[in-house]
């Protein structure tokens, strides 16, 4: 049963690093208010919101994101270390 409850939570980890991916370069390559970016931001802003609010202000460079890929490998790897 953890185990299963393990590998959901990595599949998870996995889903969100994927659509972060796609959430980083869809913002390099179309608008703001293109609709594909805009469902992307309803899922991953709820996400980076309190990283952006603890990191200081660098300007246009946004570092958020970074951040939460190294949160989810670290999430994804202590569910792989601890529980299977």
């Amino acid at each position: 049963m953890i185990e299963l409850l393990a590998q959901i939570l990595i599949i998870i980890s996995q889903t969100l690093t994927l659509i972060l991916f796609v959430y980083v370069i869809l913002s390099w390559v179309l608008p703001p208010f293109h609709p594909a970016r805009q469902t992307l931001n309803r899922i991953v802003d709820p996400l980076l919101q309190p990283i952006r609010n603890l990191l200081p202000q660098t300007g246009m460079i946004d570092f958020s994101p970074i951040v939460l890929f190294i949160l989810l490998q670290v999430f994804e790897r202590l569910v792989r270390e601890v529980f299977l």
